[in-house]
């Protein structure tokens, strides 16, 4: 009989402990399931290339967020403060002498194009603005003055939002991807000088062209493809620097990046403008053999959004640096080169200003 006492009493025990198992099993469910819940993000509100939230009007009026695509809709969201209405479309007083205009790109090897209507109103309007800028105090003249001048020019902002948004629309989800269209295309405008010439304090230097009469020429020297490449970038949210080498006297993009893949940590990859290259290739060799060997000035053109960690464009640059540095190619790694030059539709020559 006690024996039997025993087995009852260890049996009831066992089922308390059962119990408290169960209990402490079920919390930790509770807990995991609470915590999967409150970590899941929220489903993200649809929104177009410039994150303008669908069936609304983005700031860059008069564009409107429609199933994804950016569109004008002067009856929605009426026209800025540059432009009229007529009838259904907005206009600047520089919107003359139309032409249409294709510009080229290279994405992950396959060629594009972005057809944009360009205006030679415009372009005489900004050919005839003074060169000059006024400092008082005798402060000297800084080359971030200039290139924010003619950068920010409000009458040329609004006629250069349309290749903006078609590049935008060509990947609405993707800031990254947009970045890559305007860069592959300003770098494939051919380099080239509009020949003009201007005068300061007794020297003649070439003039220098706005961004949207590097767009309407289809031709531009390094800062002036920068410039424009910094337009771009600037407006599609990016942050940006240009870099000026004195000693070789070119000039060059800097898109804000993670530190370890920037410019002498500068927070700002390198991107050349003047022919096809691959973001953080600061290794190029260019016409007459030319290396960038002195320490460029940083110039900020704007605050933004930073490229992300880990793309492929970081180790490619890597990948062809030490190419470069083998002299002649076996053929593995001839075939990588070419993979690369594919990829990214690299220029056979680099040209120095």
């Amino acid at each position: 009989m006690l024996n039997g006492q025993r087995g009852i009493k260890r049996n009831f025990f066992t089922g308390k402990k059962l119990i408290f198992i169960l209990i402490i099993l079920v919390a930790i469910s509770i807990f995991l399931i609470s915590t999967y819940s409150s970590n899941k993000p929220l489903t993200a509100v649809p929104t177009c290339g410039d994150g303008t939230f669908y069936s609304t009007c983005s700031l860059d009026k008069p564009y409107y967020c429609n199933d994804g695509t950016l569109i004008e809709n002067v009856s929605a969201c009426t026209c800025p403060s540059q432009l009229s209405q007529s009838g259904n479309s907005c206009v600047s007083i520089y919107q003359s002498g139309q032409e249409s205009s294709a510009f080229n790109y290279v994405l992950n090897g396959q060629n594009g194009s972005i057809n944009v209507s360009l205006y030679k109103g415009l372009t005489t309007y900004l050919s005839i603005l003074p060169k000059a800028i006024n400092y008082n105090n005798g402060q000297p003249p800084m080359r971030a003055d200039f290139k924010l001048l003619r950068i920010n020019e409000p009458n040329q902002e609004v006629l250069i939002q349309p290749l903006i948004k078609e590049i935008q629309n060509l990947a609405p989800d993707d800031k990254v991807t947009q970045a890559r269209i305007a860069i592959s295309l300003v770098q494939n405008i051919p380099w080239g000088t509009s020949g003009k010439e201007v005068t300061f304090g007794g020297q003649t230097i070439v003039n220098s062209r706005y961004p949207y009469e590097v767009l309407y020429d289809n031709q531009g020297l390094c800062g002036e493809k920068s410039e424009l490449l910094a337009k771009l970038l600037k407006d599609i949210g990016y942050g940006v620097a240009l870099f000026y080498y004195p000693t070789e006297n070119h000039e060059t993009l800097g898109i804000k990046c993670p530190i370890e893949e920037s410019l002498n940590g500068t927070g700002y990859c390198f991107v050349e403008t003047s022919g096809s290259s691959i973001i953080s290739d600061s290794s190029l060799i260019y016409s007459g053999g030319v290396m960038l060997s002195s320490s460029p000035e940083v110039i900020l053109i704007s605050n933004g959004i930073s490229l992300p960690s880990g793309l492929p464009e970081y180790h490619d640059a890597d990948v062809l640096a030490s190419l470069r540095s083998k002299g002649s190619l076996g053929p593995i790694n001839s075939y990588t080169f070419r993979q690369l030059e594919n990829k990214y539709g690299l220029s056979k020559v680099y040209n120095i200003d």
